[in-house]
């Protein structure tokens, strides 16, 4: 590897968003965690410090990630989704497996805790935009071409359900199904896909109590009932959201991070960051993201342009995984949707979520490097070449 592999990072157009994001999820979460870092460990700035770790690792995990050639990606795709499949029935064992909130989602390694479906969804991208590539005409004419992943992707939902994580399922199919579309599915055979998801999501919420609850909650969080019991996060949301009016009340002056709103550094915790910088700096942090989402398509584009088809879809499927996962945290922690747990990419406090998004902006930097190198009417690597062959 030249010095030169070590330097084109910065010349991506990814480099300086992915940056001010991984500084704004920082600040996000040295203000949110205060509380309740106080309460259980005496250390205001516990989760701060254990974030800036996070922050070098993920840093770390980009650079290392941008390095590898798609070519091997793509002769490993199967591996990932193998891999993923094994994450999610290993949270299953016990004492590798570890509850939380109720929960059987994560894999505890010792010094670290991985959300098995973190792997899981990368995998499914992978392994979906490699089968496009080998499986174009089949997928574009043959039900069967259609229907194979979906068997593979219906083991994975079963897999997560049964944790349960109902918001990793629908991030998992909603990227999937984009993927197909923009692959070649017929329009009939998308639309008959997103019914039969619509209906078995209808069974599954009306098939838990605990589901039902949170969607009742949702229609009407301020009830009797509701207001101090399942609608109690919403409510303490919006009241968050309430307080920041335009301009916030100021940095680390939150009240609601105080106990009264939970997973404050987490899964709300953009609600603390209105309460704090108002609506201005709500939008500000929106449209950071947004950009960096835009971005990753118009990188896709490129790379589709540019005739490396297996890029683009793996572009795609990285902008479909966090362009919703952002979608439904927004509408959680605003109500437009019903309370689920899911983090805010980049910005909420987590290990194994940080250094994925991390992982997938790596990708995407390899991407768009590849890409410009076509582009430019120059060979990539001698293992692109060799996979081209092929």
């Amino acid at each position: 590897m030249n010095l030169d592999a070590l330097r084109w990072q910065q010349n991506s157009p990814l480099f300086y968003p992915w940056l001010a994001l991984l500084f704004v999820g920082w600040l996000m979460v040295a203000s949110a965690s205060t509380g309740i870092a106080e309460h259980y460990t005496g250390n205001s700035a516990y989760f701060t410090i254990r974030h800036a770790f996070y922050l070098v690792f993920g840093i770390v995990t980009t650079f290392v990630v941008s390095q590898i050639p798609l070519s091997r990606w793509a002769k490993f795709d199967g591996l990932l989704l193998v891999l993923g499949f094994i994450g999610l029935i290993l949270v299953f064992v016990p004492g590798i497996g570890h509850e939380v909130n109720g929960s059987q989602r994560w894999l505890n390694l010792g010094i670290i805790k991985i959300q098995a479906s973190e792997l899981a969804k990368l995998g499914a991208v992978f392994y979906i935009a490699g089968y496009l590539v080998r499986r174009e005409i089949e997928v574009k004419s043959q039900w069967s071409g259609f229907l194979k992943p979906l068997a593979l992707l219906a083991a994975m939902v079963g897999l997560l359900l049964a944790e349960p994580d109902f918001g990793a399922v629908v991030v998992l199919l909603g990227a999937a199904m984009i993927q197909l579309f923009l692959g070649g599915v017929k329009a009939g055979q998308f639309f008959l896909l997103t019914f039969a998801t619509v209906v078995i999501s209808s069974i599954v919420v009306t098939g838990e109590d605990y589901r039902m609850q949170r969607l009742m909650a949702y229609l009407d969080p301020w009830a009797p009932e509701q207001v101090y019991g399942t609608g109690y996060q919403l409510t303490q949301s919006l009241i968050a959201f309430g307080r920041g009016e335009w301009f916030g009340v100021g940095f680390g002056e939150s009240v609601q991070k105080l106990f009264y709103l939970p997973e404050a550094h987490t899964d709300f915790v953009f609600a603390i960051w209105s309460e704090e910088t108002g609506l201005f700096g709500g939008i500000a942090a929106l449209l950071l993201l947004a950009f960096t989402i835009a971005t990753i398509w118009k990188i896709s584009w490129r790379a589709q342009k540019a005739g490396l088809m297996y890029a683009a879809y793996i572009a795609l499927g990285i902008a479909s995984l966090l362009g919703l996962q952002v979608v439904i945290n927004l509408g959680v922690n605003t109500g437009l949707l019903p309370t689920k747990g899911l983090t805010l990419p980049f910005y909420s406090y987590g290990g194994s979520s940080l250094m994925m998004c991390c992982a997938m902006i790596g990708i995407v930097m390899r991407i768009a490097y590849e890409t410009k190198q076509v582009e430019e009417g120059h060979e990539l690597d001698e293992e692109s070449e060799e996979d081209d062959n092929e």
